[in-house]
């Protein structure tokens, strides 16, 4: 049987916390070729990609959960040994950056397992860089996996993920300025204080989760990009009257991306935002003032968010370390262990189940009906495609340039093409 996993990142990135001394670090992956991991039927190394966030030597509790799992893992496994290793989560000697320079000109040096929020998941599976599970159809068929979570696990009808951790938009707001938290257009429309959210983000993510919610499609019957001119009028309809009563302000249009918008609510320029509950868990704590969140507003009032999360993938070619990486990856996502998990790492979790585990009790029910209802994020590539249009629209009606019926005209004439 292996040593317990030292509590040390096995190889550090430009991210890496500064290495604890009472443990020794190791270089940095090569670039060039690496010597052959032992994978001998009684020794095998079975190599780990996370991002810095993740880091289970961090003396986190959710690093602490996620280190003594892997432990407890090596130790069910006689003669498997587990190496962490950490990434940027972006940018240069990232995880899809160093995913690719591996695969590319290092295959030795592939991790087995890696851990993805689906954006880079559906990046990396397209480029070749990942490989699908097999004879997952019966764990992801389970009842008790949120649809949004189930969506995460698949990718053109094969399954590149196991779920692992969800995230929802909500609405976060002071309890102290507001009593209850609005839930329709009408609603919001009777505050006349500002709500905050990111109206000039190039992915327009609010915008399409209200025209979503509103019964717009996304999608034609081939399955290219489409809006409807009626129901885009109605939503930017609303953020003209939005803009009127100074709920949306123009300032709103100088927010590009959800630090600006949590910015912006921290120093209470709103008292009210639209943010990723990941975002409202971790940060939450570093505020003067108290919050809470609830589901955030649809044009009637019902629950419907956009939902994303992280999935582990299969990185490795080799079969026999796909099968063991696989195995892994079933011992990671244990409903009791998601739970515990995802409440300590701040998300919510994909499985109904876990949620008897997630640490805030008086949260849970929310957390739950917010996961029953959420659908995932368009593909990156709808987004890319709808995202610029429709920023473009928002800021142009909240500054008063453009009328709400020319705008959706405009942007159904530019995405609808034949």
């Amino acid at each position: 049987m292996f040593p317990a996993l030292q509590k040390t990142p096995a190889v550090q990135s430009t991210e890496t916390p500064a290495s604890n001394p009472s443990f020794p670090q190791t270089s940095p992956t090569p670039e060039g070729p690496v010597a052959a991991t032992d994978s001998s039927p009684d020794h095998v190394t079975l190599r780990i990609w996370l991002p810095v966030q993740f880091d289970p030597s961090a003396g986190t509790p959710a690093g602490d959960l996620l280190f003594s799992r892997l432990n407890e893992f090596m130790n069910q496994n006689p003669g498997v040994k587990i190496e962490v290793r950490l990434k940027a989560l972006e940018g240069t000697g990232g995880l899809l950056e160093s995913l690719a320079a591996a695969n590319a000109a290092a295959p030795l040096a592939l991790p087995d397992l890696i851990a993805l929020p689906r954006p880079m998941l559906e990046s990396a599976a397209l480029k070749g860089l990942l490989h699908p599970y097999e004879g997952m159809g019966e764990l992801l068929d389970d009842e008790g996996w949120y649809d949004y979570a189930r969506q995460l696990a698949y990718l053109q009808k094969s399954v590149f993920g196991l779920p692992f951790a969800g995230d929802a938009l909500v609405l976060v707001y002071r309890p102290v300025a507001i009593d209850v938290p609005p839930r329709d257009w009408e609603s919001v429309l009777g505050f006349g204080s500002p709500l905050a959210f990111s109206a000039a983000d190039p992915q327009a993510i609010f915008t399409i989760n209200q025209y979503q919610a509103a019964g717009g499609a996304i999608r034609d019957e081939q399955g290219r990009p489409v809006l409807d001119e009626i129901t885009l009028t109605e939503v930017l309809t609303f953020y003209q009257q939005a803009s009127l009563a100074g709920v949306m302000p123009v300032w709103l249009t100088q927010l590009e991306a959800e630090e600006q918008v949590w910015q912006a609510f921290a120093e209470e320029q709103a008292p009210m935002a639209v943010v990723w509950a990941s975002n409202y868990f971790n940060q939450s704590s570093s505020l003067a003032f108290d919050t809470t969140i609830a589901p955030q507003i649809t044009t009637d009032g019902s629950v419907y968010t956009l939902a994303t999360g992280w999935v582990w993938a299969l990185a490795s070619p080799d079969p026999v370390r796909q099968s063991l990486a696989s195995l892994l990856a079933q011992f990671l996502v244990d409903k009791q262990f998601l739970g515990e998990w995802n409440g300590a790492a701040g998300y919510f979790p994909p499985h109904a189940d876990s949620l008897a585990a997630w640490g805030n009790e008086e949260m849970r029910p929310l957390v739950g009906r917010i996961s029953a209802t959420a659908q995932l994020i368009p593909s990156e590539d709808l987004l890319s495609s709808l995202g610029p249009t429709l920023e473009e629209m928002v800021v142009l009606v909240l500054k008063q340039q453009a009328d709400p019926l020319m705008a959706a005209k405009s942007a159904a004439e530019r995405i609808n093409q034949p």
